[in-house]
């Protein structure tokens, strides 16, 4: 899941996506509105978790664009503006969810996972194929009543096989949604991660690669 985090207080925001990222999430973050702007204009995120009061542009600016162009990205508000007058008007103007500050962590993940899962096409939380069952509220995964250590990274990387339900999946499309903007696009570290995946997962195997188009379970 690749979710963008907009908020000026900098050390929040940075825990917010740390603490996301221990969930297998891939995070991104801005500090002022114009930035949120700036990354949804080139980027698809499936869940924006977004500070009303961003300097430089609003937050309740940023949401209205993004709700005006039709965007697949949901909005999660996440403000100490949390009066009811306050909470109708961010969810009025299209946000997704309102979360007033301060908040309990392990509630803004359950609600960016919901958000995440309606921003795509509807899947169950618990993900099975090929005796391989994924669990994407426990972060835990196991083949053939095996559990599997995995890594984050790899856990996003399968989760995101597993949701494309036997379609060939782009190396280019698992960079989107298994890592952050800072990951260099040029490097093997899709295949690397694949590699380890296969490994973890054993025999027989199932996941195959498809020269010059990506990979497939």
């Amino acid at each position: 899941m690749r979710v963008l985090v907009a908020e000026d207080e900098r050390d929040l925001a940075d825990l917010v996506a740390m603490g996301l990222r221990r969930h297998a999430m891939a995070v991104d973050v801005v500090y002022d509105g114009a930035g949120a702007a700036e990354r949804l204009a080139v980027s698809d995120y499936d869940v924006l978790v977004l500070d009303r009061d961003l300097p430089e542009l609003h937050g309740d600016l940023v949401c209205r664009e993004l709700v005006a162009r039709g965007s697949r990205t949901r909005i999660l508000m996440m403000t100490a503006a949390a009066s009811v007058p306050d909470r109708v008007a961010g969810l009025g103007m299209g946000a997704d969810d309102y979360l007033p500050k301060p908040f309990d962590f392990a509630e803004l993940v359950a609600r960016v996972r919901a958000l995440g899962r309606r921003s795509r096409s509807q899947v169950p939380p618990v993900l099975t194929r090929h005796g391989i069952t994924l669990d994407t509220h426990r972060i835990q995964a196991s083949r053939d009543g095996r559990h599997l250590h995995l890594s984050l990274k790899e856990f996003a990387v399968l989760e995101t096989l597993l949701r494309a339900e036997g379609a060939v999946v782009s190396a280019e499309r698992l960079l989107e949604e298994a890592w952050d903007e800072n990951v260099d696009p040029f490097t093997t570290v899709v295949r690397v991660v694949v590699s380890r995946l296969r490994a973890k997962l054993g025999d027989p195997p199932c996941i195959q690669t498809v020269p010059g188009a990506g990979y497939v379970l």
